[in-house]
C-alpha cells in the first residue's frame, strides 16, 4: 500500500496490537532547520520528520546560502550563516505547502539588512492568509508586501524595532514570526497570546542562547548577538502518533503502544479530549526528549461518550481535530466543536472538509461557522468513499475510519499525506497484518 497511489482502500481489521514508532515531529523539524541556518557553526539534529513539508525547508535554506548535508532519513548537519548571513538566491523561495516555513521564514528574512527576498507556495499555500504577519512585522519596520493578502510575498531587509503585539487569533505561526523577527529588533519585542499555542520556538531560541521570557500569556525576546544550537534530537511527532491512538481506541480488543512520542502540554489536547470520552491511555517513561516532554502510550479500545470542545482547547488541538470528530462519530451521543474558525483556513476548509467525509461513511454531523456538531453511535462506521481534498489530515482520518469501519473506507487523494508523514500507510498496511500473537514492533 503505497502513499504514491492517489486512491487507497483501507479495509477494516479485528484488532490492532503492536508496538509503532512515528517519525520526527514536523513542527520542530523545520523550526530547528530554520534557526540553525541563523546559529554559528554546526547544528547536528537526529530524529528528523522528513516529508514534503520539512523537505521544502531544507530547500529554502539551501537557497539562502546555507550548507545541509543529510546522513540518512533523520540526521542532518545544518552549517549556520550567523543571525545576518543569509542571501538572497536572486530567484523565488519556493514554499511548496508548507504554511510554517513561510510565516516563520518571513521573520527571519525581515532582519536580513539590504537583501531582497520573494516567497511563493503552491495552489493551497497561495489561498491561506498572510495579511496575519505582515501587519505585525510592518509594524516593526519591516518592508513586507502581499499580493492582496496571499503569497507570493516580497521582503525586504530592513533595521527592525520592537513592539508589543497582542495577537488577534491564536497562532504559534504568527507568534513565532514576530520573535524571530524580534533577534533583529532594537529593543523588547512582546507577544502576547489569547491562549496558549505551541511554544517550540520559544524553547530552541532559548536552547540557542537567545535571552527569550516566556510567560503564562506571553513571550518576550531580546535582540541576539549570536546564536549556536549544537545537537537537537526531535522527538516523535505527537499529530503522527495521533490517528494510531484514535484507531486504537475505536477498533474493539485493541492494545498498541507508540514509543518516543512528543508529549508537550501545548500539542496534546486530543489525550485529554479523549480521555473525557472515555478512552484508555496511560503515559509510561516519561522523559525529555530533545529538550521536549516526552514519552510512550499505551492505548486499549475503549467506549466512548460524547464531549463538547471548546475555543480555550482548540489550538492545543488543532491538528487532531478531525480525529475528535471521528471519535465522536463512534462515540453515543452529541458531540460540538466550537470556536474552531481557525480550521477554514488551513490547506482547505477543514470543517468542511471533514464534515462532508463523515457524512460520507454514514455519520450524522453538521457544520458550522466555527466547528461541527455530530451525533455518535457506539459502532463501527459503514464506510464507504472519501475524498481527501488534497488535505493530509483528512487523507488520514480516510485510513483509521476504514481501520475502524464494517466495510472499509476508499480514500481519493490519499498520496496528500506526503505533506506531513510520506510513510503513513505503509505503517497502516503493516500494523494491519499484526496480530496478538506477534504483538509485533512497527516502525
Amino acid at each position: 500500500m503505497s502513499a504514491a497511489v492517489a486512491s487507497v482502500l483501507v479495509e477494516p481489521v479485528p484488532e490492532l496490537v503492536g508496538h509503532v514508532e512515528v517519525p520526527g515531529d514536523k513542527s520542530i523539524s523545520h523550526r530547528a532547520v530554520l534557526i540553525g541556518a541563523i546559529c554559528d557553526g554546526e547544528t547536528r539534529i537526529s530524529g528528523f520528520g522528513r516529508s514534503a513539508d520539512t523537505e521544502a525547508t531544507i530547500a529554502a535554506v539551501r537557497s539562502l546560502g546555507v550548507d545541509v548535508d543529510e546522513h540518512g532519513a533523520e540526521t542532518l548537519r545544518v552549517f549556520g550563516r550567523g543571525l545576518r548571513g543569509l542571501c538572497a538566491p536572486g530567484r523565488s523561495i519556493d514554499c511548496a505547502n508548507a504554511g510554517t516555513l513561510v510565516r516563520l521564514l518571513a521573520g527571519i528574512l525581515a532582519g536580513q539588512q539590504g537583501e531582497e527576498f520573494e516567497l511563493t507556495g503552491d495552489e493551497s499555500l497561495s489561498r491561506r492568509p498572510m495579511a496575519r504577519i505582515a501587519e505585525p512585522l510592518q509594524r516593526m519596520g519591516a518592508l513586507l508586501e502581499t499580493t492582496d493578502g496571499h503569497l507570493p510575498l516580497r521582503i525586504v531587509g530592513r533595521p527592525l524595532g520592537g513592539i508589543d503585539y497582542a495577537l488577534p487569533v491564536a497562532s504559534a505561526q504568527v507568534k513565532s514570526a514576530v520573535l524571530l523577527a524580534g533577534l533583529y529588533a532594537g529593543g523588547e519585542t512582546t507577544v502576547v497570546e489569547p491562549v496558549p499555542t505551541r511554544d517550540h520556538t520559544e524553547r530552541l531560541l532559548q536552547a540557542a542562547g537567545a535571552s527569550v521570557t516566556v510567560r503564562p500569556t506571553s513571550v518576550t525576546v531580546r535582540p541576539a548577538g549570536r546564536l549556536a544550537l549544537g545537537e537537537v534530537e526531535i522527538p516523535g511527532d505527537f499529530s503522527s502518533a495521533a490517528p494510531f491512538v484514535v484507531a486504537a481506541t475505536l477498533v474493539p480488543g485493541s492494545e498498541l503502544h507508540v514509543h518516543g512520542v512528543n508529549l508537550n502540554p501545548r500539542r496534546t489536547g486530543l489525550l485529554e479530549i479523549l480521555e473525557r470520552m472515555g478512552a484508555r491511555i496511560t503515559i509510561y517513561n516519561r522523559r525529555s526528549i530533545g529538550g521536549e516532554p516526552g514519552g510512550d502510550l499505551e492505548v486499549q479500545s475503549a467506549t466512548l461518550v460524547g464531549t463538547t470542545v471548546g475555543a480555550g482547547e482548540v489550538p492545543l488541538a488543532i491538528d487532531e481535530l478531525p480525529l475528535f470528530a471521528l471519535a465522536a462519530a463512534c462515540a453515543r451521543g452529541q458531540s460540538t466543536l466550537r470556536g474552531a474558525e481557525e480550521l477554514r483556513a488551513k490547506e482547505t476548509d477543514r470543517i468542511d472538509a471533514t464534515v462532508d467525509a463523515l457524512r460520507s461513511l454514514g455519520v450524522r454531523a453538521r457544520a458550522r461557522d466555527d466547528g461541527f456538531a455530530i451525533t455518535g453511535v457506539p459502532a463501527r462506521l459503514r464506510g464507504g468513499r472519501i475524498a481527501s481534498c488534497g488535505d493530509h489530515r483528512i487523507a488520514m482520518l480516510g485510513a483509521i475510519a476504514g481501520l475502524a469501519s464494517r466495510e472499509g473506507v476508499r480514500t481519493e487523494g490519499a498520496d496528500a499525506v506526503s505533506v506531513s508523514f510520506p510513510g503513513f500507510f505503509e505503517m497502516v498496511d503493516r500494523l494491519r497484518r499484526s496480530t496478538r500473537a506477534q504483538h509485533r514492533w512497527i516502525e
